[in-house]
């Protein structure tokens, strides 16, 4: 089948070790369903593979990919993957189950025509999602609404700021939290992106590091330390940071004194539960939201579409059409 995998690991070349081409078709083990792949998309994630971060030289090659919608073929079933693998007997919250892992670092991803995961790893997809909106979902779009609504608790009416505008992460939050009946802040680096967040929903954009109209209930940080700084002056007392990612590097200076003294907190969340990916599914059914794509691609040009994402050169979620 074709697919797009890494083959060897390059920290500094990330791209180097990517490949397009044949693997063989994946063996179903019991309990487990494989999935025709009608659409996938792409994810920093990624990226992090082909660098070596969690996964070593001898699991190559590796199918890339954690999101797909795509056909259960044991149920000629339309479907979406929830990409969090739990280890055998495991019951509650899928992402705090120590061994859990993603599509991709322990079994193949999804970037292929065929991906094969655990029966209870499938939900049904609503018939007015289309299969590349469906593939935005179990990343980038489980892991932002379980940052708003399930981590920070946030209620309609409060206020948040989003890191780092454009991102697949940042523009969920972006839209779900206008949706939502939050006050939505935004801060980009160029002027074209901060006007894209207000396209997305965003009541106010400014460039990264500005001064806010106000302090917010909480921000949601997926940029790491070319932003944390701004992250914790721009809280309330008593406000959040939710942290999803690291773009930028993972060891900002933490200001404890601010933190402590203002009684901040900073929370720590990743992904999101089957059971949220369904409540995400319910939320845009309800309200008519729609993930934003960027651009959708053949497999074949996964490249271009990696190249993309590793620049910042997107709004929203590049997806891979099989």
């Amino acid at each position: 089948m074709r697919a797009v995998y890494a083959e060897s690991i390059n920290p500094d070349d990330p791209l180097a070790g990517l490949v397009v081409g044949e693997r063989p078709e994946p063996e179903v083990p019991d309990g487990w369903t494989r999935v025709a792949v009608k659409a996938a998309s792409l994810n920093h994630h990624d990226l992090w593979t082909l660098r070596g971060v969690g996964i070593k030289a001898e699991q190559l090659p590796m199918i890339l990919g954690c999101d797909a919608a795509g056909i259960d073929e044991s149920t000629g079933q339309e479907v979406v993957v929830h990409s969090v693998i739990t280890t055998p007997g495991w019951t509650g919250d899928e992402t705090l189950d120590p061994g859990r892992s993603l599509l991709s670092e322990k079994h193949q991803g999804s970037l292929a025509e065929h991906v094969v995961v655990p029966k209870h790893n499938v939900v049904p997809k609503p018939a007015e999602l289309s299969f590349a909106e469906a593939a935005c979902l179990s990343t980038a779009w489980l892991t932002a609404y379980r940052m708003l609504f399930v981590q920070s608790k946030l209620r309609p009416g409060q206020s948040v700021l989003v890191q780092g505008a454009t991102g697949g992460v940042a523009t969920a939050c972006i839209s779900m939290a206008r949706a939502a009946g939050l006050r939505v802040y935004a801060t980009a680096r160029s002027e074209d992106k901060q006007a894209k967040a207000l396209e997305l929903g965003a009541h106010e954009a400014f460039a990264s590091g500005a001064r806010l109209p106000e302090r917010v209930d909480a921000v949601m940080e997926t940029v790491g330390e070319a932003t944390w700084a701004h992250s914790v002056r721009s809280l309330k007392p008593g406000g959040q940071i939710v942290i999803s990612g690291a773009t930028t590097g993972p060891n900002p200076p933490a200001d404890l004194t601010r933190i402590f003294f203002l009684q901040l907190q900073v929370l720590g969340s990743t992904m999101g539960t089957k059971a949220e990916l369904v409540d995400l599914i319910g939320f845009l059914r309800a309200s008519g939201l729609r993930p934003h794509i960027d651009r959708v691609l053949p497999l074949e040009q996964a490249a271009d579409g990696l190249t993309a994402m590793a620049g910042g050169d997107l709004v929203g979620k590049i997806v891979l059409e099989v």
